[in-house]
């Protein structure tokens, strides 16, 4: 079988040529000046990103590593956290809790409609000695964004820890660690920033580091082990790391973070909101159904789609793969057979990349038997495009 022509799915994304060329770069000595530098320079480029004037930790291992390793350093039995549910990632970061022993309060709703702040502050008020606040940012599963921004007054408020998982948002959203209070954030590179799956990006205060010293279940020891990273790294001239980091993933996410500081954070997030707005316009002029039932939660990464019915998920990501090479996503969990997911992230939120998605998915819809207007979809597509494009050349 050969390889995609597009891959528009919901990551790992397609990588630019520049990414492509850095991930094969010569592999150096992790010793070397040169790589120790990178190192070093890469840690303060992500918490440019993240807007962040904490320790960054860049762990080396896909960012469900640092979500983990965040999880048991700073639960210990007995603490009471509240989990907001929204969708399947964060469902799954409050198993984590519960494994380690914490009594978990949840802010549930269904998986197609976010978090709303006045919840968050109520089941704080009920539950006042709450220590922890765990919520995901952009839920790529489901498409939905949880406004964190707006979350973050009361989680502050109430003095507890404010842990974001924001893997998915980090390029296409604001993530604004400092104004907002996180005390942990984990991202991901290989989603908007179109980079190698291999590493979590960590931004971690002061608080959560005093947290996780009082821990005594916090790892040590061990690979898992943020404790042994402050000790060994952060709080030292940083010349030793814990173990063998992969230089080639290095190489990746340096030149990743490097082209979205020199296209500018803004423009990197608007690109992506643009590319958004023109996939849901898209798809819903051709009579198909968004996931979230309202568009003003919709995530900035991925559209997700109702799968019509009497339509197969499965066969129809395969008919579009194989007779029109473009390979989109399906849903993930529990919503696996419910959704359909374009994923516009990275080179895929650029040019006429929203377009072909639309495209494929109409076709290979209409192609299965199922009721689309193509046409109608691709033009409001290219008209959601041109729009964007005439507010960027706009003068202020």
């Amino acid at each position: 079988m050969r390889d995609p022509s597009f891959t528009l799915t919901a990551g790992p994304t397609a990588a630019t040529p520049r990414t492509l060329q850095a991930l094969g770069q010569p592999i150096i000595f992790d010793y070397d000046p040169v790589f120790l530098e990178k190192f070093r320079q890469l840690e303060r480029k992500v918490g440019e990103l993240m807007r962040s004037s904490d320790d960054i930790v860049l762990m080396q291992g896909e960012a469900v590593l640092g979500l983990e390793a965040a999880a048991r350093a700073l639960t210990r039995p007995g603490m009471k956290a509240l989990n907001l549910v929204s969708g399947v990632y964060a469902a799954w970061f409050g198993d984590w809790l519960r494994e380690y022993g914490a009594e978990v309060v949840e802010v549930r709703v269904p998986y197609d409609e976010a978090v709303e702040a006045a919840d968050v502050r109520q089941a704080l008020e009920d539950n006042p000695d709450v220590e922890l606040v765990a919520v995901v940012q952009s839920e790529t599963p489901s498409g939905i964004h949880n406004p964190v921004g707006e979350i973050a007054p009361a989680v502050n408020d109430a003095g507890a820890l404010f842990l974001v998982d924001a893997v998915s948002a980090l390029g296409c959203e604001e993530v604004l660690v400092d104004e907002w209070g996180i005390d942990v954030c984990v991202a991901g590179p290989q989603k908007c920033l179109a980079g190698p799956p291999g590493m979590s990006l960590m931004s971690i205060s002061s608080a959560a580091w005093e947290a996780m010293e009082r821990n005594p279940n916090a790892p040590r020891g061990s690979f898992l082990s943020l404790l042994d990273w402050k000790e060994r790294w952060v709080d030292t001239d940083k010349t030793k790391f814990l173990y063998t980091p992969s230089v080639v993933d290095v190489n990746g996410v340096d030149s990743v973070v490097d082209q979205v500081l020199d296209e500018g954070l803004e423009q990197c997030i608007a690109r992506h909101q643009a590319a958004a707005r023109a996939v849901r316009a898209g798809v819903q002029a051709m009579g198909l159904e968004l996931w979230p039932r309202r568009e003003e939660y919709a995530a900035g990464c991925v559209t997700a789609i109702r799968v019509p019915e009497g339509i197969s998920r499965a066969a129809t990501l395969e008919h579009i793969r194989d007779r029109y090479g473009v390979m989109l996503s399906g849903g993930y969990g529990e919503l696996a057979d419910k959704l359909f997911r374009i994923g516009h992230m990275g080179p895929a939120a650029d040019s006429l990349n929203p377009v072909v998605a639309v495209a494929a998915l109409g076709r290979g819809l209409k192609d299965l038997g199922a009721d689309v207007h193509i046409g109608a979809g691709v033009e409001a597509t290219l008209e959601a495009i041109g729009e964007a494009a005439d507010r960027a050349v706009a003068p202020a």
